[in-house]
């Protein structure tokens, strides 16, 4: 059933030369396919890609800090996706941040962007484009800490990932024999990107496949695990709909909190045209993605360790490409 998909994640590992690679699924809670190739870096002695390998999976964390602030808008700590911005980041330059809202910043379309200097500015009015930056998330990760008075991953640690027994998800600031490393020239020898600090705005989460996917099945299940509401229903209804503002350009990406949601097909989203509405996905530049298919009841990981898979200006062909032959193969399991 699920071979076409196989084929596709081990061939797009051999051609972005990543070392190793996991495709893990989930269907009515139940574990229908674990695959895991190659090795957790491209050193002669890696260590095998197996179910204990954790991947660093990059901007995927921002579903993680998205729940956040998803509890935050849930529990009155933010009082309104369109509360202005302004009334929670003071140290910003009132003129600079204009109308832009909390929903601006969680749906990319908040027209911030910042100098390699780190001098913020903007590029078109609030709401009315998209742009994929990292202001927005800096921003939001700030926020989190200042409002709970803890960093985001220790509120997830204690609020979600403790109570459903987590042990292969966490921001790594030390070496460790399961931790992939991470490729960024084919040529030369991958990296630990460990980071130096925990409180999210590295890009240093580790995570197992299949925690990868029980994350994604949380969602699915409406912040149900083994009959237990761990999380509020009303926090991830919040978290993976769609909160975007209404575009002009109807090609634009739509989003929840940091998850890109199908809505009407787009040709810039990240989701394929042929995916069932109402699913949603996050990924990171190193490969890893999640895509969580309610009408399928299912949920879908890859995971891979080379930045910038796929490479060149094509990468949006291969993003589409593999949630539409995820899609299909659930589709096709459905109707047997």
């Amino acid at each position: 059933m699920y071979e076409r998909l196989i084929s596709w994640v081990e061939d797009i590992k051999t051609r972005n030369h990543s070392s190793g690679a996991a495709l893990f699924i989930i269907k009515d809670n139940q574990t229908v396919l674990e695959h895991y190739s190659g090795a957790q870096s491209n050193s002669p002695d890696a260590n095998p890609v197996s179910s204990s390998t954790r991947f660093n999976i990059a901007s995927a964390r921002k579903s993680y800090l998205g729940l956040a602030a998803a509890y935050a808008v849930y529990e009155g700590n933010i009082g309104s996706l369109d509360d202005l911005a302004v009334d929670y980041f003071p140290q910003y330059d009132r003129k600079l941040l204009g109308g832009t809202t909390i929903r601006h910043l969680i749906t990319h379309s908040h027209g911030l962007h910042e100098t390699e200097g780190g001098i913020p500015f903007r590029e078109f009015p609030p709401g009315e484009d998209w742009a994929y930056r990292g202001i927005n998330i800096l921003m939001m990760t700030e926020l989190m800490e200042r409002l709970y008075g803890k960093s985001f991953p220790q509120l997830l640690k204690e609020r979600v990932f403790d109570p459903l027994g987590f042990s292969e998800t966490a921001w790594e600031i030390k070496p460790c024999e399961n931790l992939a490393e991470v490729i960024m020239n084919p040529a030369e020898r991958a990296i630990s990107k460990l980071g130096k600090t925990a409180n999210g705005m590295e890009s240093n989460l580790f995570v197992s496949a299949k925690e990868l996917a029980l994350w994604g099945n949380l969602h699915l299940n409406m912040g149900k695990a083994d009959g237990k509401q761990i999380v509020p229903r009303e926090v991830i209804e919040l978290a993976a709909t769609i909160q975007s503002p209404s575009y002009k350009n109807k090609d634009l990406p739509q989003n929840g909190f940091f998850w890109f949601v199908q809505g009407e097909p787009a040709a810039q989203s990240e989701l394929g045209e042929r995916v069932p509405r109402g699913s949603y996905q996050i990924l990171g530049v190193t490969g890893p993605t999640v895509l969580v298919i309610p009408e399928h009841n299912a949920v879908v990981v890859k995971m891979y360790n080379k930045r910038y898979n796929y490479g060149g200006s094509n990468y949006l062909h291969y993003l589409r490409e593999f949630s539409n032959l995820a899609a299909d193969c659930l589709k096709g399991e459905k109707v047997r």
